[in-house]
């Protein structure tokens, strides 16, 4: 009987300094804002959807970053959210 293993290379050694992680995409930050603002309101995605006049399927869309919004409809969703558009890109 053979036994099944996997040689791999060994973890680095951590020397205090921290791995690189890239700075998130002003996508991703505006799509965690609101996914955080829509969640501590206690809203589910249609009723944000409903509230800014936007499709369901779109406001899905945004808080996975797929969509890239166009001003028109981040003043809709900003103002759904009781928030300043500057608010969910920061």
């Amino acid at each position: 009987m053979y036994a099944l293993f996997e040689v791999r290379e060994p973890d680095p050694p951590y020397y205090g300094i921290t791995p690189h992680k890239p700075e998130a995409t002003l996508r991703e930050r505006l799509a965690r804002n609101v996914r955080l603002l829509r969640v501590m309101r206690g809203w589910s995605q249609e009723v944000l959807a409903q509230e800014a006049g936007l499709e369901r399927t779109y406001v899905g869309a945004v808080e996975r970053a797929e969509r890239n919004l166009t001003l028109a409809s981040m003043e809709k969703q900003a103002g759904a959210l009781g928030v300043q558009v500057r608010e969910l890109l920061f």
